[in-house]
């Protein structure tokens, strides 16, 4: 592939989620077995923390249904027969300051706003038994993630390595009892690291990203859920199209907890979660004057879940970079 201006452009537009970041606050809750990260919202060179300086704005649409069958505890209720739909809608913003930090660092820090639309039906116990199946809903802004540590080390042309801390922050709407809720009610901080290889020569991309959650408690339902740990990873090829760049590729991601849950309202036991996902993934990078436009799309599917709702999500994002 010919070393254009455009592929540098691919290069730099390596670039901060959200890390869809959004996250669906549509799947349950934390205590549901799936936490404030949405398994392979972070994977692509899209989510990478920009190599020079630069301020992004970026649209994160996310839509998630899926289903569990057996019993989970929800905002302090124990459910079963659980269908979740859920879009959140966010707005991302990174700024990449003009100064380096030694050979080859650089420093970031940005944040995610989410506006959530969910609705959760399940069966909900009662003195033993399960009642009718019933239906709720809620929609509104759900937890905000802040990125105050984004430090990028530059490798190679080809290769960057990515270390982040992220914080998300119980700013959505919360109630004990509800089935669906935007918000969490519990904090969670997220370290990850990640390495994003997009060659200017050939074209191809190799990007894995690993993190873990770690969780504060549920003070209204004195739940306190365990560490997560996840690791997602993209492989793509990107080529000339349209006077921009072009990616196909595919996007795999597994999600595990690793200790027990905790706490006095923690009455399901440790109820360790996981997740094992992939699909699709499609990219297109293009310069409109001083800025650079990217979308990304990809479906992901979840053919492997343990004590957490499974089913199906679909990202879009589209990003300007100034």
């Amino acid at each position: 592939m010919r070393k254009t201006e455009s592929h540098f452009t691919l290069k730099r537009t390596a670039l901060i989620t959200f890390m869809s970041s959004l996250y669906c606050t549509g799947l349950i809750a934390e205590e549901g077995g799936s936490g404030h990260y949405m398994p392979g919202s972070m994977s692509s060179f899209v989510d990478g923390i920009p190599d020079a300086p630069a301020f992004i704005a970026r649209l994160n649409i996310l839509t998630y249904e899926g289903d569990y069958e057996r019993s989970i505890p929800i905002s302090g209720l124990k459910a079963a027969d659980i269908k979740v739909k859920s879009q959140v809608l966010g707005l991302t913003m990174v700024y990449r300051p003009d100064f380096e930090i030694g050979d080859n660092w650089s420093y970031a820090f940005g944040g995610t706003i989410p506006f959530v639309d969910i609705e959760v039906s399940a069966s909900v116990e009662n003195n033993g038994q399960y009642g009718a199946k019933i239906t709720e809903s809620d929609s509104g802004l759900g937890d905000v993630m802040l990125m105050p540590v984004m430090l990028n080390q530059k490798i190679s042309q080809d290769l960057n390595l990515n270390y982040r801390v992220s914080v998300y922050a119980p700013t959505g709407d919360y109630q004990v009892g509800r089935l669906a809720n935007t918000g969490k009610n519990f904090w969670t901080i997220e370290p990850t690291v990640a390495a994003v290889y997009v060659g200017k020569e050939n074209g191809i991309e190799a990007s894995i990203y690993a993190g873990m959650d770690f969780n504060t408690e549920n003070n209204d339902t004195h739940y306190k859920s365990g560490i997560q740990a996840h690791i997602e990873t993209t492989l793509a090829q990107h080529f000339p199209l349209f006077g921009g760049l072009a990616g196909v590729g595919a996007t795999g991601f597994y999600y595990q907890q690793l200790t027990g849950d905790s706490g006095s309202g923690a009455n399901f036991g440790d109820f360790k979660a996981k997740s094992l996902g992939a699909g699709p993934t499609l990219s297109f990078v293009h310069a409109m004057g001083k800025a650079e436009i990217l979308a990304e799309l990809k479906w992901l599917h979840e053919f492997e879940t343990k004590r957490r709702v499974q089913g199906d999500t679909i990202f879009l994002k589209a990003m300007a970079k100034f």
